[in-house]
């Protein structure tokens, strides 16, 4: 590995902590902020700030990050927003499901290193929607690439915050070339598609992943304004939907979507099945699932 290659993966690693350390405080300050609703009353939520590690198979470190996850707040019943960086040897099957997606030499030399910043919103009015974000930077003594995206997730589906989502989503592509938004929102409606139900889980977003045009900076850079996109994508909805009144017929519609939620990312998300596969610490791996769901 090169020292510059060295000093690109300690960028990324900094930069996602950096996103972190903005998109907590923004949500804390949110839970400041709510004065009514059926919550308000309750104290304003703060992250509990656990430490992750990850063990190679023969017990030695191979990384870990920071698990910060809010339960029970005012705007937000339950949040996690996970940063790590990890790396060490890939074991078989994960070595098989690199090289079936073309990443070159990883059977002959599994050895790897990944950082990334995850994150996922389950709120506490069934009006506010539901919310997914991450990027990523992986890497192989054969490739490197980036990864990531932000999809929308209501249970109740309002279009004017559909549009708000993927014009603020647009805006960010944009300079990269307007060619890349179509081609990410593509992505994403495939990408989080439930197939054994026939439906998407939300109202997408965008997705990207194996992003390596040879260009690491360009990437980067891109990868980065995918992360800046987030906050001023959800946070002017969640700010005018939090004090939306509800009754119980609104809740049971938002227990049972947060069923189709679970399903997917115990079944098909890719990130999940990574991190349980190469020895990451289950509870910030299974932070994404809500707090509570149903099944009709």
């Amino acid at each position: 590995m090169t020292d510059q290659m060295t000093a690109q993966k300690e960028q990324a690693s900094a930069w996602f902590r950096t996103l972190r350390d903005e998109i907590v405080a923004a949500f804390e300050a949110l839970e400041d902020s709510q004065v009514d609703g059926p919550f308000s009353a309750e104290p304003a939520g703060r992250f509990e700030v656990t430490e992750t590690t990850r063990q190679s198979d023969d017990g030695s470190d191979a990384g870990g990050g920071l698990m910060s996850v809010m339960r029970g707040g005012r705007v937000f019943e339950k949040v996690g927003v996970n940063v790590s960086t990890v790396y060490g040897t890939l074991g078989k099957p994960a070595q098989q499901a690199m090289a079936a997606r073309g990443v070159p030499g990883i059977e002959e030399d599994p050895r790897f290193w990944a950082s990334g910043i995850s994150l996922v919103a389950h709120m506490q009015n069934p009006h506010s929607p539901a919310v997914h974000m991450n990027t990523r930077m992986f890497w192989t003594p054969g490739a490197w690439w980036f990864g990531g995206g932000s999809d929308l997730n209501p249970c109740i589906e309002y279009d004017e915050d559909t549009a708000h989502f993927h014009d603020v989503q647009k805006q960010h592509l944009d300079p990269h070339g307007e060619a890349l938004y179509p081609e990410l929102k593509a992505w994403a409606d495939e990408y989080f598609y439930v197939p054994h139900r026939g439906r998407a889980r939300g109202v997408g977003g965008i997705f990207m992943d194996d992003r390596n045009t040879g260009d690491w900076a360009a990437d980067f850079a891109l990868t980065q304004d995918i992360g800046r996109a987030f906050l001023p994508a959800f946070l002017p909805i969640t700010e005018k939907r939090r004090d939306t009144p509800w009754d119980e017929a609104d809740r049971d519609t938002q227990l049972v979507h947060r069923g189709l939620y679970a399903e997917y990312n115990l079944v098909y998300d890719r990130g999940t099945k990574f991190g349980l596969a190469t020895g990451h610490d289950a509870n910030a791996v299974l932070m994404s699932l809500p707090p509570l769901a149903k099944w009709v």
